[in-house]
């Protein structure tokens, strides 16, 4: 049997493989946390491919994901497998990459905080 949901807990760390790493796996990431901002949260809408879950909702993990209807899922998985290649590292780089993700976040970032051309 496949794992459907992976949990991915923030930990102490800034950044974590486990949400990479559950994409890759074809599997829905849970990500468990009040504060983390999702990889590239700036350009992917999270809430079309994964099941984000307030640490205080902790308890109620297995309920909230067993209560999800098998549609859901179905939308969710597809969405999980169309994210996919924008978190691979391909050499030479491809079109929409996560080093083209990369560097589209710093651009991003860069014009929100209103940085000046150097």
């Amino acid at each position: 049997m496949k794992t459907k949901y992976c949990l991915c807990p923030s930990g102490y760390e800034v950044a974590s493989p486990r949400i990479t790493e559950s994409i890759l796996a074809e599997c829905i990431p849970v990500p468990i946390s009040d504060s983390y901002v999702l990889p590239f949260s700036d350009v992917l809408d999270w809430t079309q491919f994964s099941v984000p879950i307030p640490v205080s909702k902790i308890p109620e993990i297995k309920e909230i994901v067993s209560g999800i209807p098998e549609n859901t899922y179905l939308k969710l998985q597809a969405n999980v497998l169309k994210v996919q290649r924008h978190f691979v590292v391909n050499h030479p780089a491809k079109i929409l990459d996560v080093m083209h993700l990369l560097l589209h976040s710093i651009w991003l970032r860069r014009l929100n905080l209103g940085l000046e051309d150097v």
